[in-house]
Formats: C-alpha cells, structure tokens, sequence
C-alpha cells in the first residue's frame, strides 16, 4: 500500500526527489519490510541522510539495502533512481573489491572505517570512470545493540585531485622546458614531464613538422612500445599513403582529432605504468602558436581509459600544447639571438684578430721611427737646422700620437673580448699620482695657468694595476687641459673612509648640461667644443671608466657650462674588494714608461711648445755585453746603434745563432725578439734557462704583442723581463741597466755565500736544477761522502 500524506511517519518527512520516492517505495516487498517495522536506529539514520545537504547513504540488514538522499545522486549518476532499495553489492558491482572489506569491518567487528581521497573505478554511466572519494562507514546498532547497517558520508575529491595533477604537470612542462636552449631539448623535457602523469598520459609522443606540414618526424615516445613499425620515425604526409595516426587530417583541418580505431590498427595500444587497461582512443593535438597558419608539431596522446573525452578534458591538452608551442618560440627566438650573438662575436673576434695583427705591423715600423727621432732629439752634437729639428721634433711628436691611439683602440679591443687582465700591487698611490701628475707642470704653466697638486697619504695601501692608473690619470689631465684656455687645473688625492678619492678640477669651459649623462659613453663627442683643438676621437673618458670599473671604483662629473669640469673617482682601498687571483703580494718593480711622454708631447704641442729629451747617462768602467737577437735588419741595426755607447754588442738572427755565440762567449744579458724563424725567442729562452750554466743569465724579451697579458705570459714563461714594442730608446736602456744591475748584485751575493759554506765547520752543499746539479760542496761535504774535488766536477 502506498504511504500517503496523511500517514507519513515523521522521519520521511522532507528530504526532496529521495524523500518523496522513498516514501512512495513498496518496501514490503524489500528484505527491509513495511516502513513501520523499521528499527529505531534506521529510522534514525534516515531522518539524518534526508536532512543532511551532505551526499549520504544508508545500508541496511544482511543484504546492505541502499538507500540515500538527494546529495548523494551525483555519485550514483545513470543508476539513479534503480539503486534506490537495491542491495549495495549490486548497485557498486564494479568497486565491491573495495567497499566490501569496508563493510564486513564495519557489520562484522563493529569498526568504522574512513578513506581519504580513496581511487574508485566507477561505471555509472555506463563507462568505467576514474573518480576520487573521501568516506566513513560507520556501523549501526541495531534494536538490539549489534551492527546492523551503516551509515556513510562522503565528499567528491575527484575535480581537485585531477585538476591539481594536470596543474602539476603544466608546471612541470614549463619547469623543465625553461631552460632549454634547442627544440629537440623542448620535445625532450616535454615528454620528461608527461612521463610523471601516467594517469593522463598512458603513453605520449611528438611528431615535428617540415616542409609546410608535408614531413613528420619522431621528435620522442614515452614508451618503447610503441615500435618503429607502430611509430615510424618519418612519415611523408604530402604522399598517398594510409595517415594511420591522422597527422595530415589534423593539418588540414586545423584543429585536434580523436583516432578511434588505432587499436584495431596495432593490437593493445600501450597502458604505461598506471593503468592495466590499454587506451582504446588516442588524441592528435596541434602544437601550434595563435595565428600561426600551420603547426610546428603534433602531440599524440593515448587517452586515459577511465576518463571520458569531453571538452573540459580535452581542454587540458589545449593547455599542454599551447605550452609547447610557447617554448618552442621563446627557443626560435633565442636561437635567432644566439645566431645573432654569434655573428657579432665571429665580427668582433675577427675585429680583434684584425687589431692584433694590425698591432704587430704598426709596432715595428712605429720603434724604428720613433727611435731614430729620438736620437736625433737627444743628440747634442747633432748640429741640425732649427727649421728640420722643429719637423722632426712634429714628425716624433705625431708618432707618439698615433701610438697612443693604437693603443687606446687595443685596449677596447681587449676589454670587448675580455682579454684586458690587470694585476693589482700595493702601490703609494699619494706618490705615484703626484709624479704622474707633475709631468704636466710644465705644459700648464708654461700656457700660463695655475697648477696645484695636493696628495695627502691614505691611511692604507691602494691596490692598482700602475698601467691602467697611469692612463685614468693622464687621461683626466689631458681632457682637462685640453678644454681649460686659462685659470687653474688642480689633482688632488685623499681619503675619504675607505676609498681613495682622486679629482682634477678645472676652470674650463665646462660641460652643457644635456651632455653629462653621455660623457662616458664610447665614441661620443659634444660639438661646437670651444677647446685648443676639434681633434679627438671620443673614446678618452668611456676608456677611463672602463679602467675605473676594473678596480671596483666609480667615475662621475660635476661641471657647468663656463665655469669648468670636476671629475672625481672613488676607488676602495685595501684588496678585500679584488680577486685573489689578480692580486701580486708585493709592491709593483719600477718601470720606466712612456705615456707621460706621449700625453705631456701632445698636450706641449698644443702650447706651440716641444721639449726635448734629457740625454741618457754614459755607463761608466767596462761596458757590459749585450746579445741582441732580431730577425729585422732594421731593428738589429737600430738597437745596436742605440746600445753601442755604452755596450759592447754582438748580434744574432735568430735563436739558433744566438745560442752558438752564446756557447763561445756568455753575454751579460740577452735581449731577443720573441718572434723569429728557425728558433724563436720562447725557445731561446728555455734553453738558457734550462742550461745550469746560462740559467742565472738575464734574458729581456721583445714583442710587439700589445696588453697586460702578453707581459703575464712573458714573465710566466721566465723572462727577467719584457718591453713591448715600441719602446722609448731611455725605457729600454733603463731596463737593461737594471737588470745588468740585479744580475751583479746577484753574482757578488752567491759569492759571498760560497765563500760563507765554503768556510762552515760543517757539511753544506748546493744542488740545482730538476737534475739536482751539484754546483758547490764543500770539504766537509766531499770528507762525508768520502770523494775528493777530483772526482766531482763542482761549479765554481
């Protein structure tokens, strides 16, 4: 009999769609029996689902009759409402291997039990589908106390926890593809990452496209399965041959497609590490940019067989290759950088190839006039016409000009490869800047200016590389007289904290406002400049800051059009701030060195004025004897004519006739060219020093190799030391002098020491070279060993 409104029992009151069917239920034909036999707790347990906005159930008696409320529809989906009433074994057929031990725990031993995000294969309509659920059983008592039925909430996780792995994955596509430098990189971290959703992903792989989408090509597989006769590595597309995978149609229609009948085609498709269930549909997506006319690639997919490939679904893969196809661009794009990069590195090595050749062509010709004038300059008893020595003074002066240029360009040069390696010394940089500074006195004073320099000593020591502040300073002083015509020029040098704080103020001609922020720019020039000359080439002041930065330091202006220019720079002090691998511990060797010459000649003929150079002192007693070694007649000849007034000179072409003068008679210094024929200077070098007999022989090399690191690797490979062409006549002497010097100082102490072992009351003696060379023993020495001088050759 039907229940009708007026007979309603309380509990089934309410309780929408189920609560209307459950009351309209014969449940006397159920094993539960009429509604009015029920049991408290399961008229209790129904009151709670019909009332509960949370998807519940009931099961009941030994046959576990379901029953449920309108929440709780969803779940059931296509078996609503026939569930309604049904065992639980038959309504849940498919998952009973789960559900089952749940509930026998519950009824049996009157445990509840409880699943978090619990993995349930339903089928509700009519497809099996991959769903997620949270759920309690709890058992009921019945009328008397023992389990009768349970009572279940439950809570659809299946949206979060697809929706967080298909996020994890995208994440992970674009974590991996990031970074990659190549598309065959992007195919291959892309594949990388779908292998980590098996569940989305029973087996994917990537066709890229050539030739208009005509040719395909097997970019990667997730899975060896699929095999070459399966997934073969080309497919032409533009023939007439059988598109298995549909790559051609997805072409041409400009859209993804689903292949129904691969399975038919190949067998079991393969069901990757998550699923025993082979796909049976598989997804050809296009990897193609918005407003791209044809794809780059194709993803195909093998479908997950527990999901249904509806547009939310198939949405994700959109994602996946919209993904795809961002990385792919951002590579093309870095690709044509990089082949850009490449080309203007392959343009700037070929530039700096170009000004080290250059270089090594303008360097000999440059010594050989350079030196000649010099002479002529010099030479009192050279009794020339003031109209010729004023030419050649211009000629000399022009020359130096033209090297300070050269050299200006290779230090650019070597700064845009990073080649320019500076070597950083404790250096008095208050004396240092002071005597660099005082080579312009003259010029200034002389163009009737004030001069000032003020260098305060820095409380600690300032580590500088002395070539490259020569440059920063003298550049300062030259800019500043250049553009100041009258007033006064001050340098000044000081603490402030710990930085070493250097300014040259001037009362020029200042700088236009609009113009400061370029002032250190490469090549640029303010226009109209009211300075003593239009001449310049821009690059004096970007050069400067270039060299600033190499020592952590900062450069900046502060000027005023018609009230003058103050350029200060700030350098830390200490060496904290350097690295140690460009650091030498002990104070920079003094050098005689020809910028100030170069720039105080420049700016002098600026003024009208030149200035001769002082003539070089005689050497006094038995001239030293010097082994010049060149392959360039002209330069052999030249530096014999510069050395014979104080030496005695012999000559060689290359290594190889050094080496036999060197074994008749042993010079008192070497001074040999670096590149020659048949022997270079390299190995002239390591045969001296490698002989126990000549290794304590001074050898200077010569090179026309411009740069820091060319005098580096001279020193390195064991030259006393190295002049870069071209060399002033008084550098080079003042070079050669001192090492002739270091070389007696040397012999007089290593005699003095033979005679202090000689003379010890004990055993001494003195091993050289790799092959322990015996080169002293005394006598007690040779009495412990049991020898005599005879026995022994002993050097003496």
């Amino acid at each position: 009999m039907t229940t009708n409104e007026q007979t309603i029992p309380g509990f089934l009151t309410g309780g929408g769609e189920l609560g209307e069917l459950i009351r309209g239920k014969d449940w006397s034909a159920t094993p539960l029996g009429p509604v009015d036999t029920w049991p408290q707790s399961l008229r209790t347990c129904v009151r709670i689902i019909l009332t509960s906005s949370q998807p519940m159930f009931v099961w009941w008696g030994p046959d576990l009759i379901n029953l449920y409320n309108d929440a709780y529809k969803a779940i059931v989906g296509g078996k609503h409402p026939d569930a309604l009433g049904q065992p639980a074994r038959q309504v849940w057929a498919e998952i009973w291997d789960e559900s089952g031990p749940r509930a026998e725990t519950a009824l049996r031993k009157n445990i509840g039990t409880y699943d978090e995000a619990l993995l349930l294969i339903m089928e509700r309509n009519g497809y099996p589908e991959e769903t997620y659920y949270t759920f309690s059983y709890s058992p009921v008592p019945g009328d008397d106390g023992q389990p009768q039925g349970i009572i279940c909430a439950n809570s659809d996780d299946t949206e979060r926890i697809t929706g967080d792995r298909q996020m994890r994955t995208l994440r992970e596509i674009s974590n991996r593809t990031m970074e990659a430098k190549t598309e065959a990189e992007t195919y291959e971290r892309t594949l990388a990452a779908l292998e980590q959703n098996p569940q989305d992903f029973p087996f994917a792989a990537i066709y890229r496209f050539e030739n208009e989408c005509t040719v395909a090509h097997l970019a990667g597989k997730t899975s060896t399965e699929l095999t070459a006769g399966m997934m073969p590595t080309q497919l032409r597309l533009s023939e007439q041959l059988p598109d298995v995978w549909g790559l051609a149609d997805m072409c041409r229609e400009h859209t993804h497609i689903i292949k129904t009948d691969l399975p038919a085609v190949f067998g079991p498709l393969p069901a990757g590490s998550f699923w025993k269930r082979s796909p049976d549909k598989v997804l050809i997506m296009p990897v193609q940019q918005a407003g791209q006319k044809l794809p780059f690639a194709a993803l195909v997919v093998g479908l997950s067989p527990f999901r249904q490939a509806d547009e939310r679904y198939i949405g994700f893969f959109k994602l996946v290759a919209d993904q795809v196809a961002s990385s792919l661009v951002n590579v093309r794009t870095f690709e044509e950088e990089r082949k850009r990069t490449e080309a203007l590195l392959e343009l700037d090595r070929a530039k700096t190839t170009f000004f080290s050749n250059i270089s090594h062509e303008f360097r000999t010709p440059l010594t050989l006039m350079l030196g000649p004038l010099e002479e002529l300059l010099n030479d009192p008893q050279q009794l020339l016409p003031e109209q010729h020595r004023a030419n050649i003074a211009s000629t000399h002066r022009n020359a130096l000009r033209l090297l300070r240029l050269v050299n200006t360009l290779l230090d650019f040069s070597r700064i845009e490869s990073d080649r320019l390696q500076a070597v950083f010394a404790p250096v008095d940089l208050s004396q240092f800047t002071t005597d660099l500074a005082g080579s312009f006195r003259a010029a200034v004073e002389h163009a009737g200016m004030e001069y000032e320099v003020r260098c305060a000593p820095l409380p600690q020591a300032a580590y500088v590389d002395k070539q490259m502040w020569e440059k920063i300073v003298l550049n300062l002083l030259s800019n500043a007289f250049k553009y100041t015509l009258r007033g006064r020029i001050s340098v000044s040098l000081e603490a402030d904290g710990a930085q070493a704080v250097l300014k040259v103020a001037d009362t020029g001609i200042g700088i236009p406002e609009a113009e400061l922020p370029r002032m250190f720019e490469r090549f640029h020039r303010i226009q109209n400049a009211n300075g003593r000359t239009h001449e310049g080439t821009g690059i004096g002041l970007s050069l400067v800051k270039e060299l600033v930065s190499f020592h952590q330091g900062v450069i900046d202006v502060n000027s005023k059009e018609g009230e003058g220019s103050v350029f200060t720079v700030r350098l830390p002090l200490g060496r904290a701030h350097l690295p140690d691998s460009h650091i030498a511990e002990t104070a920079a060797s003094d050098y005689e060195s020809i910028l100030p010459d170069m720039y105080l000649q420049e700016v002098l003929s600026l003024t009208g004025t030149e200035r001769a150079e002082p003539v070089e002192e005689k050497q006094q007693g038995t001239p030293a004897h010097i082994l010049v070694v060149d392959d360039n007649v002209d330069m052999r000849d030249y530096i014999s004519r510069l050395l014979q007034k104080g030496y005695r000179v012999t000559v060689a072409a290359n290594g190889e006739q050094a080496l036999e003068l060197i074994a008749k008679e042993t010079p008192d210094l070497v001074l040999s060219d670096i590149m020659m024929p048949v022997m270079d200077g390299i190995e002239l070098l390591h045969k001296i020093k490698g002989n126990p007999a000549t290794a304590a022989l001074p050898v200077i090399l010569l090179s026309a190799r411009a740069g820091e690191e060319a005098r580096i690797e001279g020193y390195d490979i064991g030259a006393d030391d190295y002049v870069v062409k071209p060399f002033s006549a008084r550098e080079l002497q003042a070079r050669i002098k001192a090492q002739i010097k270091i070389a007696a100082t040397r012999r007089e102490t290593e005699q003095h020491l033979r005679n202090l072992f000689s003379h010890t009351p004990f055993p001494v003696a003195i091993f050289r070279g790799p092959e322990l060379y015996i080169e002293l023993a005394n006598d007690k020495m040779l009495d412990f060993w049991n020898r005599t001088h005879e026995k022994y050759v002993i050097k003496s």
